[in-house]
């Protein structure tokens, strides 16, 4: 996975993982009604749904002036599988 980095550094912030968990759960959802449930203000809503974007987390399509989101769960999925292989500890040999 070529961008485990930004994967992890976009998901690292809690206000972040929450913007996607609210994506998640809608489907699709424009970034009004995501500042709308979000204690931050749309400028910052923006913001992070700029580094989820690009760390490839959420994808975006343009509905005349809005801007639609949607989660894109492979990514998460192969993230995880990543982080699994990257974490997984081998087994040390035991001195006779």
């Amino acid at each position: 996975m070529s961008n485990f980095h930004s994967v992890a550094k976009a998901l690292a912030d809690p206000q972040r993982f929450e913007i996607l968990e609210h994506i998640s759960r809608a489907g699709e959802i424009s970034c009004g009604e995501v500042a709308s449930q979000c204690p931050i203000s749309q400028a910052t809503v923006s913001h992070h749904l700029k580094v989820l974007v690009d760390a490839g987390l959420v994808s975006v399509r343009r509905q005349g002036q809005r801007s639609i989101f949607t989660a894109i769960p492979a990514v998460l999925d192969e993230y995880l599988t990543e982080l699994k292989a990257r974490t997984t500890l081998v087994p040390s040999a035991k001195a006779s």
